[in-house]
């Protein structure tokens, strides 16, 4: 038991800390958008489908031969070490991300990550085999829980000391570990002939079709669920570090309870908390007379998904067969998960133009809910009574979530979704109202929004009014001369409000889909006198292709909802604005965040580069509707901040905290900048 249970411990450990690893190896590359993470889940849930699958396929082959295949496979792996991703997959600009993520994904950790996932249900099986027990799911449930430890290690003992590549050697070198753990278990027990079925009392049934199909479902159920609601807790409620790891902490606590023991659920105690999480969820997203602060917001997202996960995961650990055909109920299971993230991952996007899948999710829990308890058997009156009315309660829960979307985007001009996430413009006020504005809205965070008026549609405000730093930035200049300005993230467009005739701005924009806007539903791009040049593709990406452009002004304004895009302000990133820009040019950097305080990371990379860094807190007045609170960092030269003396008004000196390491494209260290 313990050489099984070390080599579960590690291969588990090891499938959970590589996600993270990799992931963020390969977020500068992609625009570092939440669609980056939810494309990495889909991967490795495919690539866990696929061990499944063939741990599934080599327990029907000869004893002997299993043993070969495995160690043929096991020293084939060593090919992918170590676990760093070519240059080669970066992107050029433009190109759709999805499919070069899982390319990139199945070049660089493909085969080591295929057969870790093999490792839990394949030594499950081996072990039924060699023991008279026959009870592998205690190993199922170590597996879950050493998933969890490597997730919840990862923010708070591994990035904070250790760089990417660093972080991939290690696991590298723990990698090699498993491969003589794994080899040692094949060669000891995956040779043995022991029948499954002289530990069991009696023939096993194999399971049917509609059972298998249960299974699928509720795995599904749960993935859906489980990428909804980080989806909604991550864009919808806050962009909190590392919020992400909660849901699917979440998510892996209720596969240990289940199948850990078979008290952890009840269907008396979980199917009611089901129909009251489910309610109040769902009013929650209504949000039409009820509203929770963050803490509780999350709160109640967490809960909702424990108890949804815990139906699902109690039943599918209820309705587990017999060990003879372990692998085939863990096919079932994977091929689930990935289903689910295949629907989250590449097919809402494509069909949907919001978020719907955490409703349909939600919904699809309520019904598999039903389904469960009419498979138990309706003899009764009473029993038929109570299915009849789960059944107009699921009916009317499915309304109101579709009632719920429909409210959420009925009443916005446009909205429109993809891999870098969901956005919508909607008009506050009216025409003729003092401070109406049209709005460009990502998840839940104001892009920018142009006054309705005409006579002031072309004036900036929200986070670009005059007294802004973007403002001031954007002010001080010489009447006459000619600038040259680059934008990295265009919003709806309304730095070009400062633009002149003989300027020339240059925008850098990753999704398309944002300059459509821009050009259709706001008047900045199209009515602009200065000479327009449009760049698609990631900022920096496009910056290191590019010769000197010698800009005068520099603004990085470029955010996927609230989150922060963490390759742009490392040194790396710092280093190559230095060498687009003129010595007096000024880079203007929006730091406006209700979580995290970048002010150490500019201040840092401004000392490095013998630059000035300035903050500039804009907070307007009651009167001024149209401004919105912001903050930016201004970096600059000492003799141009010598020469502006306007920039020492209501500015601030940034200097480096005592302390602070320096982020790289190899190092970052998010919790370092939480707001306290």
């Amino acid at each position: 038991m313990l050489l099984f249970a070390l080599t579960i411990f590690v291969s588990a450990f090891l499938l959970f800390q590589v996600q993270p690893v990799i992931s963020k190896a390969i977020l500068p590359w992609f625009g570092g958008s939440a669609g980056v993470w939810n494309t990495c889940m889909l991967f490795f849930q495919a690539a866990l489908l696929g061990g499944y699958t063939y741990a599934h396929w080599l327990q029907g082959q000869p004893a002997k031969r299993q043993r070969q295949i495995h160690f043929v496979l096991l020293g084939l792996s060593l090919l992918s070490l170590p676990i760093l991703p070519s240059v080669a997959w970066k992107p050029n600009g433009g190109e759709e991300p999805i499919w070069r993520i899982l390319g990139l994904l199945a070049t660089t950790i493909g085969l080591p990550y295929f057969l870790l996932s093999t490792t839990s249900p394949l030594l499950q099986a081996w072990y039924v085999r060699h023991t008279k027990t026959g009870i592998p799911w205690r190993l199922f449930a170590l597996s879950n829980a050493a998933s969890l430890a490597a997730l919840l290690t990862y923010p708070v003992l591994v990035e904070p000391v250790l760089s990417v590549p660093q972080q991939a050697w290690v696991w590298t070198g723990v990698y090699g570990l498993f491969l003589v753990l794994a080899g040692l278990v094949a060669w000891k027990f995956a040779a043995a002939d022991t029948p499954a079925e002289a530990t069991e009392e009696a023939p096993a049934v194999p399971p049917g079709l509609a059972l298998r199909a249960l299974w699928v479902a509720l795995a599904a159920c749960a993935s859906i669920l489980l990428l909804g609601i980080t989806t909604h807790m991550t864009q919808d409620v806050a962009a909190i570090p590392f919020l992400w790891v909660i849901p699917l902490a979440v998510y892996l606590l209720t596969f240990i309870l289940c199948f850990e023991t078979s008290k952890a659920y009840h269907r008396m105690v979980f199917l009611p908390a089901l129909a009251v999480a489910l309610f109040f969820f769902a009013r929650l997203l209504d949000n039409a007379d009820w509203s929770l602060k963050v803490a509780q917001n999350i709160a109640m997202s967490g809960g909702v998904l424990f108890v949804c996960c815990m139906v699902c995961h109690g039943e599918l650990a209820a309705l587990k067969p017999s060990p003879r055909f372990l692998t085939g109920y863990f096919v079932s299971l994977s091929l689930g998960g990935a289903l689910g993230g295949l629907f989250v991952g590449m097919i809402a996007p494509l069909l949907f133009n919001a978020y719907y899948e955490l409703n349909i999710g939600l919904w699809l829990c309520a019904a598999l809910a039903v389904i469960v308890v009419a498979r138990g058997g309706l003899g009764s009156t009473r029993q038929k009574i109570v299915f009849a009315a789960m059944l107009i309660a699921v009916g009317a829960y499915g309304a109101w979530m579709i009632k719920i979307k429909k409210y959420e985007i009925g009443g916005v001009e446009l909205a429109v979704r993809n891999f870098y996430g969901h956005m919508h413009v909607t008009v506050w006020g009216s025409a003729g109202e003092h401070g109406a504005a049209r709005q460009l809205i990502h998840g839940q965070i104001n892009h920018g929004q142009q006054l309705l008026d005409p006579a002031r549609r072309m004036i900036p405000s929200s986070y670009f009014c005059r007294e802004s730093g973007a403002g001031r930035a954007s002010l001080a200049r010489t009447e006459g001369v000619p600038r040259k300005v680059g934008i990295i993230g265009l919003g709806c467009g309304a730095l070009l409000g400062y633009a002149r005739k003989e300027d020339d701005y240059r925008l850098y924009e990753i999704n398309p889909q944002v300059f459509d806007i821009a050009k259709k539903n706001f008047t900045f791009l199209t009515e602009t006198p200065a000479k327009i040049t449009e760049v698609l593709g990631d900022g920096r990406l496009s910056l290191e292709r590019e010769a000197p452009q010698n800009f005068d002004l520099l603004f990085m304004d470029a955010f996927s909802g609230d989150s922060i895009p963490v390759h742009l302000v490392t040194r790396e990133a710092f280093d190559l604005y230095a060498r687009h820009m003129k010595p007096d040019a000024i880079l203007v950097v929006n730091i406006t965040n209700n979580y995290l305080d970048l002010s150490p990371v500019v201040a840092t990379a401004a000392k490095r580069l013998g630059k000035i860094a300035i903050e500039i807190e804009d907070t307007p007045h009651e009167t001024e509707e149209e401004c919105f609170i912001s903050h930016y960092a201004l970096v600059m030269s000492p003799e141009r901040y010598a020469a502006t003396p306007g920039f020492r008004v209501n500015s601030k000196l940034l200097e480096p905290r005592p302390g602070f390491r320096e982020w790289t494209d190899a190092f970052s260290n998010l919790f370092a900048i939480v707001r306290r």
